[in-house]
C-alpha cells in the first residue's frame, strides 16, 4: 500500500508542473499583458511599463516562470487586487466553508445514492426502479441554481424551517479554531452554535447535492446490474452462501469500484463548483469569493484558485486510488 501511494505522489508532480506550465502561458497571452488586465483598459503606456518592470514581465520568459513555479511552491500567491490581502490568506479564510459544504453535499449524495441505485437495481423494472431512474433524470436536468431558489423560497422565506443565507447568524458564531463552523462548535463546547451553522448548511448542501446525487444512484444501479450477472455471482449463490454474503462481499463490493471514481470527481467538482450555491445563499466561501474576482478581473486570486484546485483534484485522486486499492487488492501492483 505504501508503495502505490509513492508512486501515485510521484505521478502528480509532472502533472502539476503541466498544469504549471499552461496557466503561465495564459497569463502571458492575456490581451495587453496582466499589467493590463490589472490597471484596466483605459491604462497609459507609461503604467503598464512601471507595472511589468515591477512585476518582472520585462525579464525573459523562462526566468519569469521559474519565479512563478517558486512563489507557487512557496505559497505565494500574490495579492488580491480588490481586498488588497494575500491570496493564501483568503483561500485559508474562506476554504473551512466551502470544504463544510462539500463534504455534506456528498456524504449526502453518498448515503442515499448508492443505496438507491443498489434496491433500483435489484427490483430493476418495478416502481421504485423507475421513481429512482426518473428522479435521476430530473435532479440532472435541474440547475443547481434554480433548486437552490425553489429551497429557499419553501424552507426559508415561507416556512421558516431553515436560515436563509449566511453560515451562522451574529452572535452565535463559534470561537474560530480551525475555521470549520460545526467542527469548531464540538470542540469549544458551543453546542448552540455547531447546530446552527449545521441548520444554515442544510439547504446550500442539499441542493449542491442534487446532481452528485442523481449521478450516483445511476451509476450505483448500472454497475449493480451488470456485476449482478457475472459467473463468480452465480457461483457463489450455486455454492449455498448466504444470500447477504453474496450480496454485500460479491456483487456490491465489486459495483463499487467506478461508484468511487465517480464519487471522487464529484466531490472534486463539488469542492470548485459551487459558486452558484454560495452565491444564491451569501455563504462566504471561495466560491462566491471567486465569482467577485471575476467580475473584478482579480487575476492573482484567479490563478491562485486554479492551482489551488489543481492539487485538490490529484490529492482526491489519491484518495480514489487507495480506496480502490482497498476494494481491489489487485490493483496494488500496477
Amino acid at each position: 500500500m505504501l508503495r502505490l501511494v509513492v508512486r501515485r505522489l510521484l505521478q502528480l508532480i509532472p502533472t502539476l508542473l503541466g498544469l504549471s506550465v499552461l496557466l503561465f502561458l495564459w497569463l502571458d497571452r492575456l490581451p495587453g499583458g496582466p499589467a493590463s488586465a490589472i490597471l484596466g483598459e483605459k491604462a497609459t503606456e507609461a503604467e503598464v511599463i512601471r507595472i511589468n518592470r515591477a512585476l518582472g514581465l520585462d525579464q525573459p520568459v523562462y526566468v519569469q516562470y521559474w519565479r512563478f513555479l517558486k512563489r507557487i511552491a512557496e505559497l505565494d500567491l500574490g495579492t488580491s487586487t480588490q481586498t488588497g490581502q494575500p491570496v493564501w490568506d483568503e483561500f485559508v479564510l474562506r476554504f473551512p466553508a466551502t470544504v463544510e459544504l462539500a463534504l455534506l453535499a456528498i456524504l449526502i449524495a453518498v448515503a442515499v445514492g448508492i443505496p438507491l441505485g443498489y434496491l433500483a437495481a435489484r427490483h430493476r423494472g418495478g416502481w421504485l426502479d423507475v421513481t429512482a431512474v426518473s428522479g435521476s433524470l430530473i435532479g440532472i436536468c435541474i440547475p443547481v441554481f434554480f433548486l437552490a431558489l425553489i429551497l429557499k423560497q419553501i424552507f426559508a422565506v415561507q416556512l421558516g424551517i431553515f436560515p436563509s443565507y449566511g453560515r451562522q447568524e451574529t452572535g452565535l458564531d463559534a470561537t474560530s479554531v480551525t475555521g470549520f463552523a460545526v467542527l469548531d462548535g464540538v470542540l469549544t463546547g458551543e453546542l448552540d452554535a455547531a447546530w446552527d451553522a449545521i441548520m444554515h448548511l442544510v439547504l446550500p448542501s442539499v441542493a449542491l447535492a442534487s446532481i452528485p446525487l442523481a449521478v450516483i444512484v445511476r451509476m450505483t444501479r448500472a454497475s449493480v446490474l451488470e456485476v449482478q450477472d457475472e459467473d463468480y455471482v452465480r457461483t457463489a449463490e450455486a455454492k449455498g452462501l448466504k444470500r447477504s454474503v453474496v450480496r454485500g462481499r460479491h456483487v456490491l463490493r465489486n459495483a463499487m469500484l467506478p461508484v468511487v471514481t465517480t464519487v471522487g470527481l464529484l466531490t472534486g467538482s463539488l469542492l470548485s463548483g459551487a459558486v452558484l450555491t454560495e452565491s444564491v445563499f451569501s455563504f462566504g466561501g471561495i466560491g462566491s469569493f471567486i465569482r467577485t474576482a471575476i467580475d473584478g478581473r482579480d487575476y492573482p486570486v484567479l490563478v491562485g484558485f486554479i492551482m489551488f484546485i489543481a492539487l485538490v483534484y490529484v490529492l482526491i485522486n489519491l484518495l480514489v486510488d487507495v480506496a480502490y486499492s482497498l476494494i481491489d487488492p489487485r490493483v496494488r501492483v500496477y
